[in-house]
């Protein structure tokens, strides 16, 4: 999954009410969106504890038991996370995708090569991923260096995949101009048929990538405002420094 979506919407007004006052286009004005957005609150329910003087040496070891305590505590899609890269201008890029792994090598997820994401990667081998639980009140910030995985390892991530994924990965063209939603459904459709008919069929631009971490915090929110954040950094040895944060 992957959200790289432009509304391509403008508003002279700014705030969604044209000269008279009104809406415009029947959409939410200014002061309708701040009353909404004033009214919101977070963490109204408890939240867990984080004992740090308990966590870890190393954080693979404590993402993989604060994941699985978000999904186990109702997290929606908890493999959801946002990827920030920078394009060749150094402009920030960021959107939201599926998580394949973590492991000793570090986060594991794919896109095409010829992406916008992947042609960022491959000009500057260097990303963040940001995870959110809202439901327990957690985040998790990861940077580091990230590497393609070769055409057999990315082929494979495909193979333990739904036929939907083979489907769009044959698709491909991802970040390209799309004529039209006539041409994405033809391309769809022929894809689909593709991936029943060739469960094995070669995607040559499909890529999973690895980021190695090189930083790693892991943040506790608490209704008080009183959040502990963990920050592991990596030392110029290798071995793993633990940091605790201001709020």
């Amino acid at each position: 999954m992957s959200s790289e979506i432009s509304s391509g919407i403008s508003d002279e007004a700014g705030d969604g009410t044209g000269a008279a006052g009104g809406k415009t286009g029947g959409g939410v004005g200014g002061e309708e969106f701040r009353a909404v957005l004033h009214a919101l609150r977070v963490w109204d329910s408890p939240l867990p504890g984080f004992d740090t003087g308990a966590a870890p040496g190393e954080p693979v070891a404590l993402f993989r038991e604060w994941f699985v305590h978000a999904a186990r505590a109702g997290q929606p899609e908890p493999h959801t996370m946002s990827l920030a890269t920078v394009d060749g201008e150094g402009r920030p890029d960021v959107r939201t995708l599926m998580l394949h792994d973590v492991d000793a090598r570090g986060w594991h997820f794919a896109s095409h090569a010829t992406s916008a994401k992947g042609a960022q990667l491959a000009a500057r081998p260097e990303a963040a991923l940001g995870f959110y639980w809202p439901s327990v009140g957690r985040q998790v910030r990861i940077r580091g260096e990230v590497t393609a995985c070769g055409p057999e390892e990315s082929r494979a991530d495909l193979a333990v995949r739904s036929r939907g994924a083979l489907a769009a990965a044959l698709t491909g063209r991802q970040s390209e101009v799309l004529g039209s939603a006539e041409e994405l459904a033809r391309a769809s459709e022929a894809a689909w048929e593709q991936a029943g008919a060739e469960p094995d069929a070669p995607a040559p631009t499909w890529t999973r990538y690895v980021l190695a971490p090189a930083e790693v915090e892991f943040f506790q929110g608490d209704a008080s405002r009183r959040h502990t954040r963990l920050r592991y950094r990596r030392s110029a040895g290798g071995s793993w420094v633990r940091e605790l944060l201001w709020p």
